[in-house]
């Protein structure tokens, strides 16, 4: 529905996961997947991210050196219809504004997934507690390291126009097709995607040949 200064407002029944634009940014199809139809498999590549999330998410509220660190805090925006919880959000010391860090598996991105991904729990603290959040950080569990994120003017426009194509994607029911590339070879949902069988550059008959050969190779042998 629309709010009386004409910004989109969601209800409590409307908010999708913040974890779905990464999802979103990452591959269409595989969104589309997961929060259309509902689908979901692991890898060694998601099983490692679950493990890091559960242990930043391990712990109560602490405070050293004036920096209150919180985890697990749910974050919602009914301004931009999402919904998730925080690894860490700090609370520095003084009026310093919350600074929220994700945990991500692997290194740093080319793609802007993982900054989105940050930059909604920071659009969500905002409208939760009336005040600015500037900065935030990622920590990648290869590097052991922070990359800090400014959360400019640019990023906060790529964040809600993800957060709109995310709400149309699901509302429409409609699942992408296919497009295969190299990313896919990472993507613990390969293959219930099945993006080779749906490459334009192969024929019906050559996929169908392929299936009935695999299907003879692992079939029992005759009594």
């Amino acid at each position: 529905m629309t709010s009386p200064n004409g910004t989109q407002a969601f209800g409590e029944d409307d908010l999708l996961p913040i974890s779905a634009l990464q999802h979103l940014l990452f591959c269409e199809r595989q969104c589309a997947l997961i929060h259309v139809e509902g689908l979901w498999a692991e890898n060694r590549l998601t099983v490692e991210g679950q493990h890091l999330h559960r242990k930043a998410h391990e712990g109560r509220p602490q405070t050293q050196s004036g920096t209150l660190t919180t985890r697990s805090l749910t974050l919602r925006s009914f301004r931009l219809g999402l919904i998730g919880r925080s690894d860490v959000v700090e609370f520095r010391a003084g009026e310093g504004a919350p600074f929220p860090v994700e945990y991500k598996r692997g290194k740093a991105k080319k793609h802007d997934a993982d900054r989105v991904q940050l930059c909604a729990q920071a659009l969500c603290l905002e409208e939760m507690l009336a005040r600015p959040v500037p900065l935030g950080a990622l920590y990648y569990g290869t590097t052991h390291r922070r990359t800090e994120v400014v959360f400019d003017r640019a990023l906060r426009q790529l964040t809600e126009d993800a957060s709109g194509r995310l709400h149309r994607l699901v509302a429409s029911g409609r699942t992408p097709a296919a497009n295969l590339e190299p990313k896919c070879a990472t993507c613990s949902l390969i293959e219930l995607c099945m993006p080779t069988a749906m490459d334009p550059g192969r024929t019906a008959a050559g996929y169908l040949s392929t299936v009935l050969a695999a299907n003879l190779e692992e079939a029992p042998p005759p009594p």
